[in-house]
């Protein structure tokens, strides 16, 4: 058989117009729209990414009551993580726990975000990483080390833009 024969036994149309038809499995596959992968989360944009590897504070508000405050930011894989020091049942962390809408300041722009809990031991200990390299003062090492605890580890947040 060759492959242009091959070729068109697998994209037949079905008889009913409704997909594809697999004549190995006697399937039809139906269109359907295509969605975002809910594992797939948006990016920032490159200049974003960039203001945030530089910028040492960034200003974050959790949903539109709250105000902004300044907190530590890193950029791992292209992606912003941020960690709570203190677990306040008031603070941003609690806040983002109930309603993970909120917003950042970057530059001059206020930047619509979602934020998203980390899992995974590789990344966590990529962006326990990034921390030590960025914050790498004596004033700092208590809170890079503290940012180790178990508990303040299991704070480790994902921002991603929404729309």
């Amino acid at each position: 058989m060759d492959l242009t024969a091959q070729d068109s036994r697998v994209r037949r149309i079905a008889p009913n117009g409704a997909g594809r038809h697999n004549e190995r499995t006697m399937s039809v596959k139906r269109a359907r729209p295509r969605r975002p992968s809910p594992g797939r989360a948006r990016r920032f944009p490159p200049a974003v990414i960039a203001a945030l590897d530089k910028s040492k504070i960034l200003g974050i508000r959790a949903g539109t009551e709250h105000r902004f405050i300044g907190i530590w930011v890193v950029v791992v894989e292209g992606r912003a993580f941020i960690k709570s020091w203190t677990i306040k049942s008031r603070g941003w962390y609690r806040a983002f726990q109930v309603d993970p809408l909120g917003a950042i300041q970057v530059g001059t722009r206020t930047v619509r975000i979602r934020a998203r809990p980390v899992r995974g031991k590789a990344l966590l200990d990529a962006i326990e990483a990034a921390y030590a390299a960025k914050y790498n003062t004596p004033g700092s090492i208590k809170y890079i080390e503290g940012f180790k605890m178990s508990e303040r580890r299991r704070t480790t947040t994902e921002l991603v833009p929404r729309s």
